[in-house]
């Protein structure tokens, strides 16, 4: 019999952490983390991680296991996840993974597949022709190649185009050719709740607000402590992250912190509407308005039921 595990999916700032805190309270859950910037270890206010008190009586899966230096990569996200979801049922507890990156669900979803390892080499190499002749100028190249993938992936998304033709240099494939046929998908039974807001004007009411009380709450302090770490900088993907990109482009004179604030807010914006877009698209049952009242008393009891706790 395949695994339960529920998901609880939903757009930044829609209160998910929070849900699940109210829900672990009086069922057998125990939360992993589907968030691509927690993973890290440091980043806490501009991720909004959970407090340090939160996490002490709520233990949370796959926060705080990587060093910010490090590229945390979807290949170790399927395979922590894996091992948070067998552990949490060796206690006789029910995973909810909570969260809102979408690649990672999807690779949840639909398995992963065999890619190689990244070469250094070849890594410098494509940046020095980038150096050369522009990511753009790349993106052009990998459309002649790899059209398939070069048409999901913009002009200027440099880790992206890098990849891509990283694979083809190491295998002599596309990379479209490996999603055609992944591999070491796990059968869990997904029980997906998610969440939606029928109110986008108040979403981006909360985004704003969230972003002031970072700031006020030491986001600038806690980047600049960050980047005193010899191995660390703007450049590294976890400091690529919405918030932590703009508050780096602030402390290196390249913005003023009004244009970081706002900067941030949008690009916030639009993730959201990234995932709003991608949950519609999977035409879930168990979907809430996250403005309606009770919210958690209706999971709670849609959880209560479909377990049969």
């Amino acid at each position: 019999m395949s695994q339960k595990v529920i998901t609880l999916r939903g757009p930044t700032a829609s209160g998910k952490t929070d849900i699940a805190l109210s829900l672990i309270e009086d069922l057998p859950l125990e939360i992993v983390s589907v968030d691509s910037v927690m993973v890290y270890r440091g980043l806490n206010i501009g991720s909004a991680k959970p407090n340090q008190e939160i996490l002490d009586q709520y233990p949370h899966h796959l926060i705080n296991i990587s060093d910010p230096e490090n590229n945390y990569s979807v290949g170790k996200f399927f395979k922590d996840v894996n091992k948070a979801i067998q552990v949490i049922t060796e206690k006789n507890k029910i995973p909810i993974l909570v969260g809102g990156t979408m690649m990672y669900f999807n690779i949840l979803l639909k398995g992963l597949s065999n890619l190689p390892s990244s070469d250094d080499e070849i890594r410098e190499k494509i940046e020095h022709q980038a150096e050369t002749i522009g990511w753009p100028e790349l993106h052009k190249r990998l459309l002649k190649i790899d059209p398939i993938s070069a048409a999901k992936i913009k002009p200027n998304d440099k880790q992206r185009i890098q990849r891509a033709l990283e694979v083809i240099e190491l295998t002599g494939k596309p990379l479209s050719e490996f999603f055609k046929d992944r591999h070491n998908h796990q059968d869990y039974n997904f029980f997906n709740i998610s969440l939606f807001p029928t109110n986008r004007d108040r979403l981006y009411q909360r985004i704003n607000s969230r972003f002031s009380k970072m700031l006020s709450d030491g986001l600038i302090d806690e980047v600049k402590g960050l980047l005193t770490s010899p191995d660390l900088s703007s450049s590294n993907n976890s400091m690529k992250s919405i918030g932590y990109r703009e508050i780096c482009a602030f402390i290196e004179n390249k913005s003023s912190l009004e244009a970081a604030e706002q900067n941030a807010t949008m690009a916030t914006r639009r993730l959201a509407k990234r995932q709003v877009t991608w949950l519609r698209s999977l035409k879930d049952h168990n979907s809430y308005n996250i403005f309606e009242k009770n919210l958690v008393k209706k999971i709670h009891n849609l959880i209560y039921q479909e377990f049969k706790l």
